[in-house]
């Protein structure tokens, strides 16, 4: 991973590409009709939902420790 990607943007490419193995996993059993548009949707929704949760999840992650760390400086 580049190291200039912030990382609740990498949490985010992560569990995107997880989100997509999955996605994969479940078109290649059947879960998803094999036309084109629904499985472009498919891909679209489990990558994206992953991608979208995770980056937010560590975003307030990284904040409310930026915010513990000036806090604790703060104090001193």
């Amino acid at each position: 991973m580049p190291k200039y990607l912030s990382t609740p943007l990498k949490v985010g490419l992560i569990f995107g590409v997880l989100g997509l193995a999955l996605t994969v996993v479940g078109i290649v059993r059947g879960n998803v009709p094999l036309h084109p548009a629904n499985i472009a949707m498919a891909l679209l929704i489990g990558g994206g939902v992953w991608f979208a949760v995770s980056w937010a999840v560590a975003t307030a992650a990284v904040d409310v420790e930026r915010d513990r760390e000036e806090e604790e400086d703060a104090m001193l």
